[in-house]
């Protein structure tokens, strides 16, 4: 499993949605840590959490730690 750095770059949730790319196109597990931690509001919003539960309809993926 890939351990991603969430607060990497500008720490948005642009870095949720690749990692949720790949690991659809690449059929690999990741664990993001950190998401958002520089923001005003840290953690997943509704439209991260969303894009998540869209990723894990189109490829059956397994998803945990996806609420507060």
């Amino acid at each position: 499993m890939i351990e991603i750095d969430g607060s990497y770059g500008e720490g948005g949730g642009q870095i949720l949605r690749t990692a949720l790319s790949l690991a659809s196109l690449y059929n690999m597990p990741f664990r993001i840590v950190n998401i958002r931690k520089g923001r005003k509001k840290p953690g997943l919003m509704p439209q991260h959490l969303f894009s998540v539960r869209a990723a894990q309809l189109v490829s059956a993926a397994e998803v945990t730690g996806d609420h507060k």
